[in-house]
């Protein structure tokens, strides 16, 4: 991707904006304790921001939520971390156990340049506790030499995964993900907790997908430049990774399926008893920044949730991956955690014992 965009997109509005201190002098702390998903930021950013305002930037990297909610409960507020990053479906469970901290949002004055569709979620109203770091959303990939008709739904997917894709169908190691297609292509609410439902979804994942698939992987890439495989259920930024390593990328098509997929996000949020806060609101502000924003995009391949991307991205490849119509987002809807999450990790259980039979 060329950041043809930068120049221009540095004059939109809050662009440089620090974030107000409330300490007398004026002065940040001059180290920041970052706990993060492993490589999910622009090291460039990083650099910059250590710079601009001399504050020494520590990031350690965890590989799930349960392990980012583990230190911070078993800690009590002494983990040593400032800013963390979950998913929006765990920060409910954070918010009730003390995990985070509210935020002072006049502190951050570049939320102003957030796009309306990323605030406001229904996992944290208001954004009282967090921002959005970087979206995705769920779809599949599927091989056009083998699978000759358009899919556009997750019944297609169903449908190919028996017949032309039979045993050549990845789906993600995602117990969430995995039983949301049933329950999409049944016309019901991905989130449900009603148990006849999820029975009617678990006979549709064991019975009519499970028997066909090949791999439970999130690696897209490695999935289709190896072969074997002809369809993947993949997140958007990973698919669009596979592509920019296919030697044949016309050869695959990404869909963004009907009637309706997850919208992940993770989110910037400020620990409990987090030891350098001002330094922690300072970082946020900055990466809410255009210049950092579309660095960041550039790097990780995901949507960080700031206005004007899109027309600043100049060259970059597939940015109908990244940058999806307003029409798809209109249908797109966070993923929960609550009662209905055991009966989904059973699912997957039976779905992985299935495929092995």
């Amino acid at each position: 991707m060329g950041l043809v965009g930068l120049a221009g997109l540095a004059g939109c509005g809050q662009t440089g904006r620090m974030a107000d201190s409330p300490r007398p002098d004026g002065r940040l702390e001059d180290k920041l304790n970052l706990y993060s998903w492993g490589d999910y930021d622009d090291p460039e950013n990083i650099r910059a921001f250590s710079q601009n305002v001399s504050i020494r930037v520590q990031v350690d990297s965890y590989g799930s939520n349960d392990e980012l909610v583990a230190k911070l409960a078993g800690s009590r507020g002494t983990s040593g971390y400032d800013i963390v990053v979950p998913t929006g479906s765990r920060i409910p469970l954070m918010i009730e156990h003390n995990l985070i901290q509210p935020l002072d949002l006049d502190r951050i004055p570049n939320f102003a340049n957030m796009d309306p569709n990323f605030i406001d979620q229904q996992f944290d109203p208001g954004n009282r506790y967090s921002i959005c770091k970087a979206w995705g959303t769920t779809g599949y990939i599927y091989d056009r030499t083998v699978i000759k008709r358009d899919l556009t739904t997750w019944q297609d997917f169903i449908d190919a995964a028996g017949k032309e894709a039979a045993g050549r169908t990845a789906v993600l190691e995602d117990p969430w993900e995995l039983t949301a297609i049933a329950l999409a292509a049944m016309g019901e609410d991905v989130n449900t907790e009603d148990s006849d439902v999820l029975k009617q979804a678990r006979s549709i994942v064991v019975d009519d997908i499970a028997p066909h698939i090949r791999a439970y992987s999130s690696t897209v890439a490695q999935g289709m430049a190896q072969g074997g495989l002809s369809l993947l259920h993949a997140f958007n930024g990973d698919a669009r990774q596979g592509l920019l390593e296919a030697d044949d990328p016309d050869r695959w098509k990404f869909v963004f399926p009907t009637p309706v997929a997850n919208l992940w996000m993770d989110n910037w949020c400020i620990a409990t008893g987090a030891p350098h806060p001002d330094a922690a609101y300072e970082f946020i502000n900055y990466m809410l920044t255009p210049e950092a924003a579309l660095r960041n995009v550039d790097y990780i391949g995901y949507h960080v949730g700031t206005k004007g991307l899109k027309e600043a991205a100049g060259d970059f490849d597939f940015p109908e991956l990244i940058f999806p119509e307003q029409t798809i987002l209109d249908r797109l809807v966070p993923s929960e955690e609550g009662k209905g999450i055991q009966p989904r990790v059973d699912i997957y259980a039976d779905a992985r014992t299935r495929s092995s039979a």
